[in-house]
This record gives structure tokens, C-alpha cells and sequence, in this order.
């Protein structure tokens, strides 16, 4: 068997050169991936196609509705984030999770809502993707009274979401004071 596939081989080199024959078996390679990457499409609807696993649910298609357009100088007013969270009953949104026991996402919405603050406020606009950090730094810049609050805020925030810490009563207290003090400063503290 291996000298009928060493004289295969010898063959084909003997026609073709190991360099062609490389890159012809790279285009078919390429060729067959595409095809297999976009089965469904390039099979014409006339044809019998391979059976699925999941049966659809057939449903009308209905067109969407195009979405109202703004005017420009309205989508640059409107912040990223938020002031504080108000449910229907008064309650902060933030202190519901902490009532619940969810204080992660308690400290998390603490910071979310003192981020809307600064960001109503005028002392930062944070663009989509920015970081905790980075909003504190550029608050730090624009109002140093906050930078130290706002610095144990983030890194609280930093170590329970991201750190997998686990949080409890003590550590959302802690985020409690920590944005009660950068609101008190804001409010007091110079451009």
C-alpha cells in the first residue's frame, strides 16, 4: 500500500509542481470552508436541502417600523447616564437591591447613580465604553474635592464586580458614604 501511494505521489509531482500544488489545494480548501460557512444560501430554493434539527416556527415577516429621527443637537444633549434611579414607591432603585441582598448589584447602581450625578451635572461626559476609573480620573480633574470619595468608589466598585469579591451590608454602607460624600462635594466644591 505504501509504495502505491509513494508512486501516486511521484507522479503528480511529475505533472505538477509541489508549489502549484499547494496553493491549488489551499483554493479548494478555501472554496470548500466559504461553501460550507454559507450552505443554505448558495443552494437554490428548488433543490431538496439537508433536514434540520430544530423545526422553525414559520412567521410572517412584518416590517419594522423606521425609527423617529432627532435632530442632531438633541441626541448631543442627552446624557449617557442617568441621576439616581426612582422606583414608582420612592424607593432608590440601589437600596431595593441592598434590601434584597443583592449588594453587588447595589454598589454597582450606587455608582451608576453617582456617575449620572456627576454626569448631570456637567463635571464629566463619559462616552460609551468608558471605565469606572476613567470617569473618576476625569472627575478628579475637573473637580478635585471628589477625586478621593470617587476614588474609593470605583476601587470598592473595581474589587466586588470585577474581583468577584463577595459583598455584604458592611461593603454597601461603605459605597453609601463613599457617593453621600461626592454628592456633598460636588454640590460644594468649584469648577
Amino acid at each position: 500500500m505504501t509504495r502505491v501511494w509513494d508512486e501516486f505521489v511521484a507522479s503528480v509531482f511529475d505533472h505538477v509542481s509541489p508549489g502549484l500544488l499547494l496553493l491549488l489545494m489551499l483554493a479548494a480548501a478555501g472554496l470548500l470552508g466559504s461553501l460550507w460557512y454559507w450552505y443554505p444560501r448558495w443552494i437554490p430554493r428548488r433543490w431538496p436541502r439537508l433536514p434540520t434539527w430544530k423545526k422553525r416556527a414559520k412567521r410572517p415577516k412584518t416590517k419594522k417600523a423606521p425609527a423617529p429621527k432627532k435632530d442632531e443637537e438633541e441626541e448631543e444633549s442627552e446624557p449617557l447616564f442617568e441621576p439616581e434611579v426612582v422606583l414608582p414607591n420612592g424607593m432608590l432603585l440601589a437600596d431595593r437591591l441592598a434590601s434584597e441582598g443583592r449588594y453587588a448589584e447595589a454598589i454597582r447602581q450606587r455608582l451608576r447613580d453617582v456617575v449620572g450625578d456627576l454626569t448631570a451635572a456637567g463635571v464629566v461626559s463619559p462616552l460609551p465604553g468608558t471605565t469606572a476609573a476613567e470617569v473618576a480620573a476625569s472627575a478628579a480633574q475637573h473637580r478635585p474635592a471628589v477625586a478621593a470619595p470617587l476614588g474609593g468608589a470605583t476601587d470598592l466598585f473595581s474589587e466586588v464586580w470585577y474581583g468577584d469579591r463577595p459583598a455584604d451590608r458592611v461593603h454597601d454602607d461603605h459605597m453609601r458614604t463613599l457617593t453621600g460624600e461626592v454628592r456633598s462635594r460636588m454640590t460644594g466644591g468649584a469648577r
